[in-house]
């Protein structure tokens, strides 16, 4: 891999780590912009290892599977239970979509990236009305 390629590939990872980050920031979640900055670049820098050391020989896919796993212990230890109520899953969730963006722009699927991207905003931004309307219907009714 050209030293280009890899200044690419991970300057795609950061920026949907930004724009993701951006809205969780702006949201005031505990886990904003610095943190999915560095989930999607470290999840990018991992499958970009693997990449150089299997170009020839072995499985990279072996390594998304280690970050997947090492995210999830990540995200466990965002998660907070109170009581009968749980919070920080979405952001649990929005971490451990970042490193799947990160693996995607390591792997060159950089309309990849942008899609999926746009999709996790979707959901945290664009599905909040529906998650209120759907929050206040179920409190109303008993």
């Amino acid at each position: 891999m050209s030293h280009i390629d890899f200044i690419i590939r991970i300057s795609v990872a950061v920026a949907a780590g930004t724009i993701i980050g951006f809205e969780r920031q702006w949201q005031h979640k505990s886990a904003g912009l610095r943190t999915t900055i560095l989930v999607a670049l470290g999840a990018a820098l991992y499958v970009l290892i693997s990449v150089s050391l299997t170009e020839k020989t072995g499985d990279a896919t072996r390594i998304i599977g280690q970050v997947v796993t090492g995210i999830g212990f990540l995200c466990a230890g965002v998660i907070f239970r109170d009581g009968f109520s749980v919070h920080g899953l979405t952001t649990a969730v929005t971490i451990w979509c970042s490193s799947a963006i990160g693996c995607l722009a390591a792997t060159g699927q950089f309309f990849e990236t942008f899609v999926a991207t746009a999709l996790i905003l979707f959901v945290n931004i664009g599905l909040v009305p529906v998650d209120r309307w759907l929050t206040n219907r179920n409190s109303t009714k008993n």
